[in-house]
């Protein structure tokens, strides 16, 4: 009987209330009817039994739980550990070298790294994480402190101008999930192993705020100047602190769900500054799931703004794109993301921007989707920063 109120309350949040806005994998559905099936007979057993039989029921149902939990974590990918579980962010500090500034596009980057006699510097075997806080001095927008991976190459004596690649996490979520759950900085230096020590800097920053909070990358009275964080503060505070690319090719953003969603939208409305984008799980634009509260509270009430800011509608009116690349993709058994997904590498075909479409096997709407987006999406973004082989 439990396991059937599981199944029905999984039927009833997803399927009817769509709570999540994204479709349960089976194999998360049937842990949360076992789950619900093993607590429930744990209560039966707490009436008109033995006090033995009441303990074991006790006890059990802290166990149920658990192993329901671990089943669906499996399912989605997204805890490591009890730390992450616990929202624990697993970095410290970041020390950032005494070298400043922007150095001009054109320079090449691997003649800037030897040193004055010539001789190429010892780059360690793998980058370095750490968090940095990057205030809202323009924007104002409250922001949590930020992720950010040095590859090896940064960390020699005298480091070239690298290409930088926002990551964005989903909503709810932080920074910091997109190297615990999106495995960003195992990706970048499984890469830079094959490429001399190079690899971009990711910045993780924090577009949303909060974990409950969705500012949708926009500037909005209600939610706070998001899209001039990401633009302007963070930007800036890159540029000021670390040595990197001035050429909008040298810089792209990738994201997941919510992130993704921002990195479309970025990369299709400026152009100027990014000239990249790998999205996993995207939303055709920016929404709140509902179109009018979307337009209320994100745009002031203006439909025509909320229009405008579709990532459709940009690539209509920026096309045709220079120099562009964008990467979507979804999971094989998230049906809605994945048309998301088309419809964008479509578009984004129609207006000249070099797509790829990507279909993660056997996952949905989770982190193993992520992980497999960056491995195979990652390519294309390194060769457009200049990184590829």
């Amino acid at each position: 009987m439990g396991g059937l109120v599981g199944w029905f309350v999984v039927w009833l949040v997803t399927d009817v209330m769509d709570v999540f806005g994204v479709a349960l994998t089976p194999v998360t559905t049937l842990w949360t009817a076992l789950g619900f099936g093993g607590v429930s007979l744990a209560v039966a057993n707490l009436f008109r039994s033995r006090w033995w039989r009441k303990l074991i029921a006790v006890v059990s149902i802290p166990v149920f739980v658990a192993a329901a939990f671990c089943g669906i974590n499996a399912d989605f990918g997204a805890y490591r550990n009890l730390n992450d579980t616990l929202g624990v962010v697993p970095y410290r500090g970041l020390q950032l070298h005494a070298e400043r500034g922007e150095v001009v596009t054109g320079i090449d980057w691997k003649a800037t790294v030897a040193d004055p006699a010539g001789d190429p510097p010892a780059v360690p075997a793998k980058g370095e994480v750490g968090t940095v806080r990057i205030p809202g001095t323009e924007s104002r927008f409250p922001a949590r402190e930020a992720v950010v991976y040095l590859p090896p190459i940064a960390l020699t004596p005298n480091p070239p101008a690298l290409p930088v690649l926002y990551a964005l996490s989903g909503q709810p979520g932080a920074p910091a999930d997109m190297f615990t759950a999106g495995g960003v900085a195992t990706a970048m230096d499984d890469f830079a192993k094959t490429h001399g020590g190079y690899a971009p800097i990711v910045v993780a920053a924090d577009q949303l705020g909060g974990p409950g909070r969705n500012p949708m990358c926009v500037d909005s009275r209600d939610y706070g100047n998001s899209a001039t964080y990401l633009l302007a503060d963070v930007r800036n505070w890159v540029r000021s602190h670390l040595r990197v690319s001035g050429d909008p090719a040298g810089w792209g953003v990738f994201g997941y769900s919510q992130g993704a969603t921002c990195a479309v939208q970025f990369a299709t409305e400026r152009p100027d500054l990014f000239g990249s984008a790998l999205a996993s799980s995207s939303e055709l634009g920016p929404t709140l799931g509902n179109e009018e509260l979307t337009i209320a509270t994100g745009f002031g009430g203006s439909k025509a703004a909320y229009e405008k800011a579709q990532p459709a509608a940009q690539m209509k009116a920026n096309a045709p794109y220079r120099d562009s690349v964008m990467v979507v993709g979804a999971g094989q058994n998230d049906a809605k993301y994945s048309a998301f997904a088309r419809t964008l590498y479509q578009d984004a075909e129609k207006a000249g921007i070099h797509a790829q479409l990507l279909n993660s096997p056997g996952t949905a709407h989770d982190w193993k989707t992520v992980r497999y987006v960056l491995a195979h999406g990652f390519p294309a973004i390194a060769a457009q920063m200049g990184l590829g082989s």
